[in-house]
């Protein structure tokens, strides 16, 4: 049933699990030119607008805060369509529509393997999000499955490094996440790739602008999103993309032992924990040290200690190299001088002794920073 007889009633199809909401039509628009909380500059092109006749919604797959996620069709592809509340007041539309904007504007202009791939919006009747679908599980959903076996180490390094490529590539075009955990973090079919999902709560970075506080989910939420007083709704505070790294610390914690952060503890504990106690996810002792540093300098508490994304891939790298060397061609053993007789394992081993140095030199250079901020 598309997304215009939804909104109409009637007729079959495969996909048949309506969507429960109020017409659109029937709900006064909100007021954009008195002061109204819908922001001026916010316009998605039409471009990438699609057809809503052509929109089959089916069963749901997800639910968030602010809209409800399912499978279905945009002509004859199989894609995953975000449904985003309307709101009930003039400013509770307005704000949902600025935010739904917002997420369409940024999905469109990024695009890197490791990030869910943007297919189009819809405006009317429905305020709707097209991206690719993936059939795979989400993490979270997939550790669960597995639980209490752990992932294989090489597994680990695959997932924390396509996780570490697409939320290095939003920094590099000026955007946080700010909502990086498990449930946000999709696999492929085959279950070998991760890609990153909804931009729900994703903005623009600013050096100068204040920022919505406490945005996020509290267990994989940094503690500088909290405040030591009691916060007003809508509140802003001064963060930057560090908040990110922080909860990818959590994610990465998560990959290496299969359990849920702050276990035993509600939402609310975990938070206080994290932002008033300092206290983090304790780390077992088989956990390779070089994975435990990057895990620790991640979720530091002060937000310039932690590393950047690019940082983080090349640690990443340089412990992958060290972990299970590639396996190199033979050699034939004719006509070899002494320098090309260098065999597998010893080629190896200088990559890895590179690798180790390069892994060092991080380590000095994150020590050396936070010398120099505790003075």
């Amino acid at each position: 049933m598309s997304c215009r007889d939804r909104n109409r009633g009637g007729g079959n199809s495969e996909f048949e699990q309506p969507v429960l909401r109020r017409s659109v039509e029937e709900e006064p628009r909100p007021l954009t030119q008195n002061g109204s909380a819908r922001d001026p500059q916010l316009i998605i092109d039409e471009s990438l607008l699609v057809d809503p006749k052509l929109l089959f919604i089916g069963s749901k797959i997800g639910e968030g805060a602010h809209g409800k996620v399912y499978e279905g069709r945009y002509g004859d592809r199989i894609v995953a369509i975000k449904v985003l509340d309307r709101g009930r007041t003039s400013d509770e539309r307005a704000a949902l529509e600025n935010r739904f904007t917002r997420e369409v504007i940024m999905m469109s202009r990024v695009k890197h393997e490791n990030l869910v791939t943007f297919i189009g919006a819809c405006k009317e009747p429905l305020m709707v999000i097209v991206t690719e679908l993936l059939p795979g599980l989400s993490l979270r959903k997939y550790l669960t499955s597995i639980r209490p076996k752990q992932l294989d180490l090489h597994v680990v390094l695959s997932f924390a490094l396509d996780i570490a490529r697409a939320t290095d590539f939003l920094h590099a075009n000026g955007i946080i996440h700010r909502d990086l955990k498990p449930d946000n973090l999709l696999l492929t079919a085959n279950q070998k790739a991760v890609k990153l999902a909804d931009f729900g709560l994703a903005r623009e970075e600013s050096v100068t602008e204040m920022m919505t506080a406490e945005t996020g989910t509290y267990r994989w939420m940094a503690p500088e999103l909290y405040s030591t007083v009691t916060l007003r709704q809508g509140e802003k505070k001064h963060y930057n993309n560090k908040v990110d790294v922080y909860s990818f610390g959590i994610v990465l914690w998560e990959l290496l032992t299969n359990r849920m952060p702050f276990e035993g503890m509600s939402n609310l504990q975990a938070a206080y924990a994290a932002a008033f106690k300092q206290e983090r996810p304790s780390l077992p002792e088989d956990i390779p040290s070089d994975l435990a540093f990057i895990i620790q300098s991640s979720w530091v508490e002060d937000p310039n200690l932690r590393p950047s994304f690019s940082q983080i891939i090349r640690m990443l790298n340089a412990f992958q190299f060290t972990l299970t060397p590639p396996l190199l061609p033979s050699i034939p053993n004719t006509n070899l001088n002494e320098e090309g007789a260098t065999s597998n394992g010893s080629t190896m081993a200088l990559i890895s002794v590179r690798a180790r140095g390069k892994f060092a030199f991080l380590r000095q250079f994150f020590s050396a920073k936070k010398a120099k901020n505790s003075q």
